[in-house]
């Protein structure tokens, strides 16, 4: 049996720390926590651990270089927690490997789910798919951040339109149920829209290109003939 995943914070706020800590080990984690770059590196260097919650300002160097030199020997899932909410400084961490951040003051629970998913997305989590409970959905290499409106593959961010957002979203949220064109179409547009049914193909076909599904071996958005669409793979 898989033990508890491991998580490092580096961060040089003593309550931030404290904070992080209890919330880690009552999700279940273990947590090791350096209140400085180096300590943080030592720990990164000697010992092994699943995802590193990291404060872009520390006392000695930057969480820029630590995420850079972690970056040339590690694709461990990295989470910034900044108290900068400028998006240039947000936008730079994540060009240099970050995989997401959190901004200052952050809500424990939001962070937590921020773990799980960048730890889904690495496929370091337990490989079952999500029901939305904690701000996500998620199927196979598919990750959807409703919070942030955010579809990742295989944690790559995907240029989605709104109504292809939200097909694929409404899919996600009930992934049993078979959807038929005018349940997608009022879903999508609202009950008064006055649309055709054959424009929700249109829609499906521009987003199963983005998403990389062949509509003959569907893995994602499966057609139901006579019906409508449902997510799922073809047998």
């Amino acid at each position: 049996m898989k033990g508890k995943q491991t998580v490092l914070v580096v961060d040089d706020e003593p309550k931030i720390l404290e904070l992080v800590n209890s919330y880690l080990e009552m999700n279940g984690f273990n947590a090791l926590c350096a209140k400085n770059g180096r300590e943080g590196m030592a720990f990164f260097e000697k010992l092994g651990m699943d995802l590193i919650l990291l404060d872009l300002m520390l006392p000695d160097f930057s969480g820029e270089e630590f995420c850079k030199k972690v970056r040339r020997v590690s694709n461990i899932p990295i989470i910034m927690i900044t108290a900068k909410v400028e998006e240039k400084s947000i936008i730079n961490g994540l060009n240099i490997g970050a995989d997401d951040y959190v901004t200052k003051p952050f809500s424990p629970r939001q962070l937590m789910a921020r773990v799980r998913a960048a730890l889904r997305r690495n496929g370091s989590h337990a490989s079952g798919d999500t029901d939305g409970s904690d701000g996500f959905f998620s199927y196979g290499d598919l990750m959807i951040d409703t919070e942030n409106r955010i579809v990742r593959k295989n944690g790559e961010v995907l240029a989605l339109t709104r109504d292809e957002y939200n097909i694929l979203t409404l899919l996600m949220s009930h992934q049993a149920k078979i959807f038929t064109r005018d349940e997608i179409l009022e879903a999508v547009k609202g009950g008064d829209f006055d649309g055709f049914d054959r424009s929700v193909d249109s829609h499906i076909k521009r987003l199963r290109a983005k998403i990389g599904d062949d509509p003959k071996a569907s893995k994602y958005i499966l057609t139901v003939y006579g019906m409508g669409y449902r997510l799922g793979e073809a047998q």
